[in-house]
């Protein structure tokens, strides 16, 4: 049995997003396991200016990928990113805001708590 996900302040995570289904295991959570080597687990707001950066950099996340039912996201869309990819985004100053709530805790294996707080879309 699968143990409950947390979020990066160990409360419950919250989905992240369910259209487009996000999520390494397309769940709508930013869930990860062992499988996920990439760590998909910082739950964000797409926009046009990271779009535009991810895929300078070889990850084209706008395009869609029919075979794989990937319709292409835009901005406003809430995806789960590798948090590599955001921290790297967030030290180049083109990182999209993130849903802490619903960023697993895994996160903060790689990307600082404060780094994460700084751009959340969802605290007070």
């Amino acid at each position: 049995m699968k143990k409950p996900a947390h979020n990066i302040f160990g409360e419950d995570l919250i989905p992240c997003g369910m259209d487009p289904v996000t999520g390494f295991y397309r769940d709508g959570c930013c869930d990860t396991g062992p499988q996920d080597v990439g760590s998909h687990t910082v739950c964000v707001a797409v926009t046009e200016k990271f779009l535009s950066f991810t895929k300078s950099v070889g990850n084209d996340l706008s395009t869609p990928v029919p075979a794989y039912g990937f319709p292409g996201l835009k901005e406003g869309d809430r995806w789960c990113l590798c948090a590599s990819r955001w921290l790297q985004a967030y030290e180049e100053g083109h990182a999209p805001r993130v849903y802490v709530q619903s960023t697993h805790e895994a996160a903060l294996n790689i990307i600082p708590l404060e780094a994460l707080t700084s751009m959340a879309a969802d605290l007070n």
